[in-house]
């Protein structure tokens, strides 16, 4: 595992703090930023133009050869990529590429276990907890079980976090809290409803439709 990575000055890098952040005076990290930072890898971002160009050259050649060589070898999923990677691009692409270091000691720092991976690899929202006690994500509405514990009191802030099969999961401090999805309330109104009636000819006049529903047992007209 590397210790540092040279970057540009994209977005899913680095970019500048928001109004928040800077009124809290928190650094502005990306979520890539700060999967690197959970593993020690430091980002360094090129500024000069030369160094610009060079990482822009990089990505080119990445983008450009690398999309075409997946798609001649019917790639078509992850797994399969990475295998290409270790077994023949990154392989040519050194020799045709690489220059010697200046210093031959490896520096490479030993890789994460799978399970510390797993622990780093998730995207991480941060929530206020609702007045009851629902957290929003994504159009989704999480209801914390309660009594949480630790107890939790509204309007706290919590950590919502999302790792890439989809599974969910809310932190308050270093404690993960116990929650179940919830629907939207249109949506539980919807569905209890059941089948819409259909139209029928007017009592009184047979070339108008309306559309009735009961309430409370009597047949209310709203075609008026």
């Amino acid at each position: 595992m590397p210790q540092a990575l040279y970057t540009d000055w994209k977005n899913v890098y680095v970019r500048p703090p928001n109004a928040q952040e800077r009124m809290r005076g928190e650094p502005a990290v990306t979520q890539f930023g700060r999967m690197c930072a959970k593993l020690g890898i430091a980002i360094i971002a090129a500024s000069s133009p030369q160094a610009k160009g060079r990482v822009e050259r990089a990505h080119g050649t990445h983008q450009d050869r690398l999309v075409k060589k997946l798609r001649l070898a019917g790639i078509a999923n992850y797994d399969q990529a990475n295998v290409y990677l270790d077994e023949h691009y990154l392989a040519e692409h050194n020799r045709r590429y690489a220059h010697a270091a200046a210093v031959p000691a490896d520096y490479h720092r030993r890789r994460p276990t799978a399970r510390q991976l797993d622990e780093v690899f998730w995207l991480e929202e941060e929530r206020v907890i609702s007045e009851d006690w629902v957290v929003r994500y994504q159009n989704r509405l999480l209801q914390l079980e309660r009594p949480s514990r630790p107890r939790v009191a509204t309007k706290s802030r919590v950590l919502v976090r999302e790792n890439q099969i989809g599974e969910l999961a809310i932190h308050y401090r270093d404690h993960r809290l116990v929650f179940r999805e919830r629907k939207a309330a249109s949506t539980e109104r919807s569905e209890g409803r059941g089948p819409a009636l259909p139209p029928r000819p007017h009592p009184r006049n047979p070339n108008l439709a309306f559309r009735h529903r009961i309430i409370r047992g009597e047949e209310i007209d709203i075609s008026k």
